[in-house]
């Protein structure tokens, strides 16, 4: 390999190279390098870098929404008994259409009063 006093920046061939990217493996001048995590970096593989991590997968789930869908269904299902139960103790009567028909036409039939 040779020395790095003898290379020339990639971007630059006129300058002499001061450091070698670790990513890419070619050498730059000081101004086509940056340092980041300590240590010295092109800006081509520095820009890979941050969209790799900007792109990084979530790994955690999240459990939010599947909460509020079962506490919906939950509510829901709660609801829905609670007025079953309320429809099953209805008395048989009312079912024959004379419960209901006495409580509640007898009131709109009834005579007017006459004073």
């Amino acid at each position: 390999m040779t020395a790095l006093a003898a290379q020339r920046c990639f971007h630059h061939e006129l300058r002499e190279a001061v450091a070698r990217c670790p990513e890419c493996g070619h050498y730059y001048c000081r101004e086509c390098i940056a340092e980041h995590d300590d240590r010295v970096i092109c800006a081509a593989c520095l820009r890979k870098l941050a969209a790799a991590s900007a792109a990084a997968p979530r790994t955690r789930w999240n459990l939010w929404p599947a909460a509020q869908i079962a506490t919906g269904l939950l509510v829901a299902w709660i609801l829905f008994y609670c007025i079953g139960q309320r429809l099953v103790s209805l008395p048989a009567e009312f079912h024959d259409d004379k419960l209901w028909q006495a409580t509640f036409l007898n009131g709109f039939n009834a005579p007017a009063a006459d004073d």
